[in-house]
């Protein structure tokens, strides 16, 4: 933490310094300036000059301005003092407009300033020195214009390389490379038209006014601006496109935790960022944190500051020194100079807050805050849901233990009572009655033997699902080959798989696995079948588990009668277990035509991939 604290410092006294000397050379040439005409050109070069440097066109890893042309077209035409002043006011005023930090405000028109100086100051010495007048005037101009800009745009590089290279985030070649990338497209394009003033102006055209100026620099202006408007419409449509994928992935992590990964992944593509942090609070209102990228200070932390999340309610943004960094300031690191604070709200009430960090003060754009307030609605309606279905799964769970409980006591418990009294009842007739003791007996073994039977059962079906340990698929497939291994077994089954898989909720694969477990055990009791089909196919929006025999069939009607009146799981507990996730059960069976069970499960957001069939 000293060493990034004091590379930080050397690189705020190098920025200081570059400043200085930059804005000290803009007050001397004001001070120097000899009276100018204002004309029409120089304020058609100025609008231009302007226009370029607000809409920078974009490179492959950035953004670089094509100003140099102007620039130049400016120290020919109307000398050094007043280019030095017209360029350090023109990028003054943008990063105004852009609300960048009063550091970066002053600095980038100070190292701009300086480079362009130093080339003209390098050029002069140069020229005089090594080629006066040995060359042809046309020859002579493009060498002293090849000079120039050379000597502009390494200096220009040089000067922001050691800023970024003194800042505590590493400097690599990669980052290098990407902007020296920029820099040598916007370097290529300002050459060529360099050269064509030079050429063209070289030539008898007659008198050079402004719409001379104007046709020739609308190209370059013209392409500046369009492929900036165009770049800006790119990043906006990929800005939505990434929420909207944000969106649909969340919903389908809502059975797994795969919802921080997608957070993180989101965030990173959409801006850079220090430190990221969900606050969300419990059932019971006591606030806890998850770390989605980056750390705070305290890995407990104080539930009353957390409180004070609470009175947020709509976002907020502290992005300058004076504010602060908001109610969490104590937890946040000190290198976190702008703070968001976006509030998770489900329906008017607040249930967390999604906090983002930055290292430079200012630095959160309006389309940062509007995509923070979209990832934090996001984030809340998935949490809320979250919720909801665990809580369904809970009262799921809580039944059906009441169920068995309910069981028990009017099944196995009466029956035993029933078999005590009868025991009572015979110990009492042994001697008098020993016949009828004898059948008491009998019949109270029986029952007993019963409930030993219901024990069991009841036993087994409070042990771990197969899915619950397994998942799914493999608890499936795992069944397929005991079946399989059996010899008794006769029954030729296939399995197929369409679609990806993808997450699914432990309540709807137990519901899942039950229905195939029940078709199973039909088709080898009662079906007489010597093929079953399987399908699960994973859909856009629902999920079909298909079972197909060639047995002899039955009458649906039949069959719902007699589920009636007995126990088992069957036909009406298998369609109560589908209504519990929201799914539809479908029976369709004739006599001698086989068996057709499918089950359709409703994504609803919950379950699944978004691939289709």
């Amino acid at each position: 933490m000293n060493k990034k604290w004091k590379g930080l410092h050397i690189s705020q006294l190098y920025m200081g310094l570059v400043t200085v000397i930059g804005w000290g050379l803009v007050l001397s040439q004001v001070l120097s300036l000899s009276p100018v005409e204002v004309s029409f050109t120089l304020v058609l070069l100025i609008v231009f000059l302007g226009v370029c440097e607000y809409y920078p066109m974009p490179v492959p890893k950035g953004h670089t301005t094509l100003t140099f042309p102007i620039i130049y077209m400016i120290y020919v035409v109307f000398g050094l003092d007043l280019v030095i002043i017209t360029y350090a006011s023109i990028v003054l005023a943008i990063n105004l407009s852009h609300r960048r930090p009063l550091r970066i405000m002053l600095f980038n028109p100070s190292q701009l300033v300086i480079s362009f100086y130093l080339a003209h100051v390098f050029h002069q010495i140069i020229m005089e020195t090594f080629l006066t007048g040995s060359l042809n005037p046309i020859l002579d101009g493009l060498l002293g214009f090849s000079l120039m800009i050379t000597l502009f745009y390494v200096l220009n590089n040089a000067i922001v390389d050691i800023v970024l290279w003194l800042r505590p985030e590493p400097y690599t070649f990669k980052v290098w490379w990407g902007k020296t990338q920029g820099e040598l497209i916007s370097f290529v394009v300002s050459f060529i038209y360099g050269c064509l003033i030079h050429i063209l102006g070289s030539q008898n055209r007659g008198e050079v006014d402004i719409f001379s100026f104007f046709f020739f620099f609308s190209p370059l202006v013209g392409l500046s601006l369009l492929s900036s408007i165009i770049s800006r419409l790119k990043t906006e449509k990929n800005r939505i496109r990434a929420l909207f994928q944000f969106s649909t992935e969340l919903n389908k992590s809502i059975p797994s935790r795969g919802w921080e990964k997608l957070t993180r992944k989101l965030l990173q593509e959409l801006m850079p960022f220090e430190d990221c942090i969900l606050f969300v609070k419990n059932e019971k209102g006591i606030w806890d944190h998850t770390i989605i990228d980056g750390k705070i200070l305290s890995h407990m932390p104080i539930n009353d500051i957390l409180l004070e999340l609470e009175n947020i309610s709509q976002i907020q943004v502290y992005d300058h020194k004076k504010a602060g960094k908001g109610p969490l300031a104590p937890l946040l690191r000190a290198s976190s100079r702008s703070v968001v604070y976006a509030p998770l709200l489900f329906e008017g009430q607040s249930i967390g807050c999604f906090v983002v960090t930055k290292g430079r003060t200012k630095s959160f754009t309006i389309e940062d805050t509007r995509s923070i307030a979209t990832i934090a609605n996001q984030l809340a309606v998935f949490l809320k849901t979250r919720q909801l279905v665990s809580e369904q799964e809970r009262r799921i769970i809580l039944e059906e233990r009441n169920r068995i409980a309910h069981d028990i006591h009017d099944g196995i418990a009466q029956t035993l009572a029933g078999a005590v009294m009868k025991l009572d009842t015979s110990y009492k007739k042994l001697e008098t009655h020993p016949s009828d003791a004898k059948l008491l007996i009998a019949d109270s073994i029986k029952k007993l033997r019963e409930s030993l039977k219901d024990v069991r059962d009841s036993i087994y079906a409070l042990r771990p699902y197969p899915t619950e340990q397994l998942g799914f698929h493999l608890a499936l497939e795992k069944k397929i080959e005991e079946l399989k291994k059996d010899p008794s077994f006769s029954v030729d089954i296939q399995l197929q798989v369409r679609g990806n898989r993808g997450a699914i909720s432990p309540m709807t694969e137990k519901v899942m696995f039950s229905v195939f477990q029940e078709s199973i055990q039909n088709c080898l009791k009662h079906a007489n079948a010597s093929h079953l089909h399987i399908l699960i196919s994973y859909q856009s929006d629902h999920i079909v588990l298909k079972m197909k025999d060639n047995g002899q069939g039955f009458s649906l009607y039949h069959a719902m009668i007699k589920a009636m009146n007995q126990p088992h799981y069957g036909i009406l507990q298998m369609n109560e277990a589908a209504e519990k996730i929201g799914a539809a059960l479908q029976i369709d069976s004739k006599p001698n035509e086989g068996t057709e069970i499918t089950l359709t499960v409703p994504k609803l957001g919950l379950e699944g991939e978004i691939e289709n069939d």
